[in-house]
């Protein structure tokens, strides 16, 4: 797989945070507050569709007679009790105070930064979306990801100024890091097959289809903020220890089921 394939997702989303911060500058953030929650209504109508979609590879994987949706059924339930454990939720909001607080006091160019920074980074469609491009080369789920970040760089810019469209420089080393790793792990352990292969592959259609559920809560959690709603928001930070069981659940079960 080229170079140019693993990126590309973080080209694509790298660029829309800088159109959107231009376009930020441009408008002033003067969307009214109707507008801005019928986009997140649809965006979150979007999410949910492609996370569906990534969720139905679940129907062509399975552990011997095992589903695949009870593996991943099992993987969410066991990575959300490991995920509360480990507090990641709050583990990733301490992390974004702490980073707040530190770069507070050095003016609104820094604070949009750091704001824009955490907001496109830390998320569980930062991972899945470079697992999913490293691995296959499908850019599916960083394109996604890269409107969303194109409509939040757009409101950012017009409080915080061009700070944020610097956070493009954060996209591009944490995305690009994330789909280089899951490039090299696939030509390392997985024989360095063509995407096509990779995307048979029973591991990367259950390590799809566990990202595709947690993309659908985060759609969901859209959906919420739209409607006004967030405090009902599924805790989505807390399912990503499941990204990491799925496969491995996949490959235990198979060795003991037939």
């Amino acid at each position: 797989m080229s170079l140019f394939a693993q990126l590309s997702g973080t080209l694509v989303n790298v660029g829309t945070v800088l159109l959107g911060t231009l376009l930020g500058l441009t408008v002033g953030g003067r969307l009214p507050a109707r507008t801005q929650r019928s986009l997140l209504q649809t965006l979150s109508l979007v999410t949910l569709f492609i996370g569906l979609d990534m969720a139905s590879s679940l129907n062509r994987v399975a552990a011997g007679s095992i589903p695949g949706v009870i593996v991943a059924l099992v993987s969410l339930a066991v990575g959300v009790v490991i995920g509360e454990a480990l507090g990641i939720e709050e583990g990733l909001n301490r992390l974004g105070e702490t980073l707040k607080k530190r770069f507070r006091g050095e003016g609104r160019f820094t604070e949009g930064f750091v704001a824009a920074s955490l907001l496109f980074c830390v998320g569980p469609l930062t991972f899945v979306g470079g697992l999913q491009n490293g691995l296959t080369g499908d850019a599916s789920s960083y394109i996604l990801k890269s409107t969303l970040d194109g409509i939040a760089s757009l409101a950012l810019a017009g409080a915080y100024g061009i700070g944020v469209g610097f956070s493009a420089v954060t996209v591009l080393i944490v995305q690009g890091g994330i789909s280089l790793a899951a490039g090299g792990f696939a030509a390392t352990l997985l024989g360095g097959a063509d995407p096509e292969t990779l995307k048979t592959n029973p591991y990367v259609l259950m390590l799809t289809g566990a990202g595709g559920l947690t993309i659908i809560g985060i759609g969901w959690n859209l959906m919420l903020a739209g409607l006004g709603m967030e405090d009902r928001r599924v805790r989505v930070a807390s399912m990503l220890p499941a990204l990491l069981l799925a496969p491995l659940l996949l490959w235990a079960a198979g060795l003991f089921v037939r």
